[in-house]
């Protein structure tokens, strides 16, 4: 643990020019005390590091010294391409090794250009979950679901559809949709690819059985051929609905959008009100999505929906049919 930390802190100051122990501290997640205990060990083995007194003193590198030490290890090469995802890659158990590929890059860069990172960082911010969301914690299983995918290693997990179900499962690739987490993998016995809500499993074992990936996967182009279908899978009823012009701009906002777009749409009435069947999930789902529209929504089928929405608009009576 000390000797990573010993060439982080080689790298920072490589990186940093004259460095104060309170940044070395906060960038390193230690003590000041450690940081001076580590800079006396640098010293000892031969790293020409100074200190330089003063209102801006701290500590730097011998003009002209380039560490040796810079070059990428596989992970780090490969958490790199999530930089752009700091929050996702770090839920998956990769922030430390991102942030150590990132520190070597910019130590290997010239000096000039060691600004590049905090001038894009200033500039630019991926925000990745949705509006009015609860930033979520990350399903407990990912980060071994991620060393999984990495290694080639079968898992078998329980998964909650209706009912719980066990599969043993090939996993090719995680997708993050919306701040929600999916896998894509491989049924062992029939082939097939399908796709897993992570937060749905509610067990999960690594196996020590790896298995041998299709090089000709391509996992961008999986999910953008299979995305609507999934959606279509789980959109598995539907409810026909009466909606005024505002609860129909309203409507993008509480269902799928891939189910405003196949919904079948009546003509319009006198009042500008419009008649839908929209896929939905399940009549429960349903309930708590179109409670969302009030009375810009009339449920017209099936009546176990409409009877759903019939006791929540009398107790909504109940509860102002008289003022406060």
């Amino acid at each position: 643990m000390r000797a990573s930390r010993l060439i982080s802190l080689v790298l920072l100051l490589q990186a940093g020019g004259t460095v104060t122990a309170g940044e070395l501290a906060e960038a390193l997640e230690v003590s000041e005390r450690t940081i001076y205990r580590d800079i006396m060990a640098l010293s000892a083995a031969g790293v020409p590091v100074y200190a330089e007194q003063g209102r801006a003193g701290g500590y730097r590198l011998l003009d002209g010294y380039r560490t040796k030490l810079n070059g990428l290890s596989r992970a780090e090469a490969e958490a790199l391409f999530l930089s752009g995802l700091p929050g996702p890659a770090r839920d998956m158990g990769l922030g430390d090794v991102l942030a150590a590929a990132e520190l070597k890059v910019a130590a290997a860069l010239p000096a000039p250009n060691r600004d590049a990172a905090g001038r894009a960082r200033q500039r630019f911010h991926l925000d990745v979950p949705g509006w009015f969301e609860d930033p979520a914690q990350p399903p407990p299983w990912l980060a071994d679901l991620a060393r999984a995918v990495w290694d080639d290693r079968m898992v078998r997990l329980n998964y909650r559809k209706r009912d719980v179900v066990t599969r043993t499962v090939e996993p090719y690739g995680l997708v993050l949709k919306n701040g929600a987490w999916y896998l894509v993998g491989r049924i062992g016995a029939s082939g097939d690819l399908r796709v897993y809500r992570v937060d749905r499993i509610v067990d999960l074992t690594t196996e020590e059985a790896t298995f041998t990936r299709d090089p000709a996967f391509d996992l961008p182009g999986f999910w953008a051929a299979r995305a609507d279908d999934f959606v279509r899978q789980v959109l598995a009823e539907r409810v026909t609905i009466r909606v005024t012009p505002h609860g129909l701009w309203l409507l993008r906002y509480a269902v799928e959008a891939l189910a405003v777009r196949e919904a079948v749409h009546h003509p319009a009435d006198e009042q500008g009100r419009v008649v839908l069947q929209l896929p939905v999930e399940s009549v429960e789902v349903a309930y708590t999505q179109l409670l969302r529209l009030g009375p810009e929504v009339e449920v017209l089928a099936p009546p176990s929906l409409r009877d759903l929405m019939r006791t929540a608009a009398a107790r909504m009576t109940t509860l102002y049919q008289e003022p406060r």
